[in-house]
């Protein structure tokens, strides 16, 4: 999906005047976009989910703030949900303050490596960091965020935001190399009868 691409002006005034028919169009039409951003951010399916809720809600009740002149109804939607999932991640996460440099390292993952993976695989290696970790990995790699605006964000100083993102990609790092079977080969579900 294009978040970027206008949407009809019709739904957008509808959900602005509370039509219901305009409010669920418009759910389905971002619902699956936003969960995977929220999947993304979060550690569990069930806070993904309250995170989708939460930010939905925040559309919906601050819809009539939206000026299709200023941006694409898809982008101030995800940003919505993006200050949702901090939110949400916030409360999970303990970040703890690093003022050190020397704990700060530059870990390099081989090209070949991260060429094998599958984005589910990879998204399954991402939810297992620490909750503070994986937000900040998400912000800095994901969504291009500075360490400067996650620290506005996400209320840490700049080495802290420094050193979560070097201990994201040294335990991914790890995670990627003690898992062969898991690059080599697609994650399937297993039916138990």
């Amino acid at each position: 999906m294009n978040l970027f691409a206008k949407p009809d002006t019709k739904l957008i005034k509808g959900c602005k005047a509370n039509d219901r028919q305009a409010q669920e169009s418009l759910y389905k039409l971002f619902h699956a976009e936003m969960l995977r951003l929220c999947f993304r951010y979060l550690k569990s399916d069930e806070l993904a989910q309250e995170a989708l809720n939460a930010g939905f809600l925040k559309v919906f009740q601050h819809i009539t703030l939206f000026d299709g002149q200023r941006g694409a109804l898809g982008a101030w939607i995800r940003t919505i949900m993006v200050r949702c999932c901090i939110d949400l991640a916030r409360k999970e996460a303990k970040f703890n303050d690093v003022n050190s440099q020397e704990e700060i390292a530059d870990v390099f993952i081989a090209p070949t490596v991260l060429s094998k993976l599958y984005a589910e695989d990879l998204l399954k290696e991402i939810r297992r960091l620490p909750a503070a970790t994986q937000l900040v990995f998400n912000l800095y790699v994901i969504d291009g965020y500075s360490h400067k605006e996650i620290t506005e964000q996400v209320g840490i100083s700049e080495s802290t935001s420094r050193w979560h993102l070097s201990e994201a990609k040294k335990q991914l790092r790890a995670m990627l190399q003690s898992t062969p079977n898991s690059i080599d080969q697609p994650t399937e579900t297993k039916k138990t009868t």
